[in-house]
């Protein structure tokens, strides 16, 4: 099936190479754009494309974009979207002055979100998630990664795994899903005991059961330290998950050090990075993703972003959209707070939110660019003055439709 996208004002975005995987350093100023331009879908991915005098007569479907501007869907690499209810009782905490650390010690942040997905059903749980799934495809998200970590035993764990299985099943965009059980430590359970159980225990029936692609370890301060997030991610190598981790979020915690190690697919946060990763991270294949939602929400300082595009890195953004520090999934917000907070150009930020973050979770032969041969998973916004319009018109709601594999989804 074929559909022909006409009229775009501006088709941005686009790799014509499809080996590209990311674009790193000063490549990252680069957005490829066409002025009035056209699209040929076929069969979902994206066919062929170029200047709109040049559209081919086909009697096929077509979509008038408009003069709106078309670009790839948003690609979120790192989210928490599985969990039950809110926690805006620990929002105003923060307002009072209470730190995530101390939120933590009272019972609140992760053990909180822990006590309360216990409770609910798996239905319940995929109910609630399948909202704020819904919710970020409108705002223009066409791949996510989905982590578990709100469980923290075998049972729960597998609960909300299984509920990422089932979105994967529910929805035409790809989603990663991602085995967090090192996120913290159970009420009553020494911190060595509950590393002993997710080796031993848990990993073995989350590969048995194929519920995974990826393992993620919480690599910080009052967390994990990195000899139990090595010991982690080796045991979950063995049973082929690829690792990703949460690191030197709240303190320089050598999460950067055992990411590189263990040949981790993104080392994500970074927000209180020891400029010695730099280095380390030039050397890898390991990608920074920064969440400037977590920042932002928190008050925290922001990663290092320049430091790490200057240093010819290819940098990631993701939302962390979870119930405790990052209550959003709205990449385009993302986008601007990378401008804004991180001071990429808006070039940058949108390459961040594309290319870089598919390739973050090693989906960037699929999505994150117009390229020939991709899904077809894209934003069409209103009719805009220039790609810098986005990040700069930060609370507009500029996306008109989204599509995956061609179809529209608004």
């Amino acid at each position: 099936m074929q559909t022909l996208i006409v009229n775009i004002g501006r088709l941005a975005g686009i790799i014509d190479d499809p080996g590209v995987r990311t674009l790193a350093g000063a490549e990252m100023q680069q957005f490829q754009c066409i002025d009035r331009a056209y699209l040929l879908v076929e069969d979902g991915r994206i066919a062929d494309y170029g200047p709109m005098d040049d559209a081919p007569a086909l009697s096929v479907p077509q979509m008038d974009a408009e003069g709106g501007t078309v670009l790839p869907a948003f690609c979120d690499p790192h989210t928490h979207i599985v969990y039950a209810d809110s926690r805006e009782g620990e929002f105003v905490d923060k307002i009072r002055g209470l730190s995530y650390a101390e939120i933590a010690r009272r019972g609140g942040g992760i053990l909180n979100s822990a006590d309360r997905l216990h409770a609910l059903s798996e239905d319940e749980l995929f109910e609630q998630a399948m909202h704020r799934v819904r919710e970020i495809i409108r705002k223009g998200t066409g791949a996510v990664e989905i982590k578990s970590g709100y469980g923290l035993n075998p049972d729960d764990e597998l609960k909300m795994l299984r509920v990422i299985r089932r979105i994967k099943q529910s929805v035409p965009m790809p989603v990663v899903a991602t085995f967090l059980g090192a996120h913290a430590v159970p009420r009553g359970q020494s911190q060595d005991a509950y590393v002993e159980q997710i080796i031993h225990e848990t990993l073995p029936e989350v590969a048995r059961q194929g519920l995974a692609e990826y393992v993620d370890v919480f690599c910080d301060e009052g967390f994990f330290t990195p000899a139990q997030t090595d010991a982690i991610l080796q045991a979950a190598a063995a049973y082929g998950l690829l690792p990703k981790i949460h690191a030197e979020e709240l303190a320089p915690s050598g999460g950067v050090a055992v990411a590189v190690k263990n040949h981790a697919g993104s080392v994500d946060h970074l927000e209180n990075m020891d400029p010695a990763g730099i280095p380390l991270l030039r050397q890898s294949g390991t990608i920074p993703t920064a969440l400037p939602g977590t920042s932002f929400f928190l008050n925290m300082p922001c990663a290092p972003a320049r430091s790490l595009i200057v240093a010819g890195l290819p940098l990631a953004v993701a939302s962390d959209y979870n119930p405790g520090s990052t209550p959003s999934g709205d990449m385009k917000f993302i986008v601007s707070l990378a401008c804004i907070k991180l001071r990429l150009l808006p070039a940058e930020a949108l390459n961040a939110a594309t290319i870089n973050a598919a390739a973050a979770m090693r989906l960037s032969h699929l999505c994150g660019s117009v390229t020939r041969g991709k899904l077809a998973n894209l934003v069409i916004t209103e009719p805009i003055p220039s790609i810098d319009f986005i990040p700069y018109a930060y609370t507009s709601p500029l996306v008109r439709q989204v599509l995956l594999a061609g179809q529209p989804q608004l």
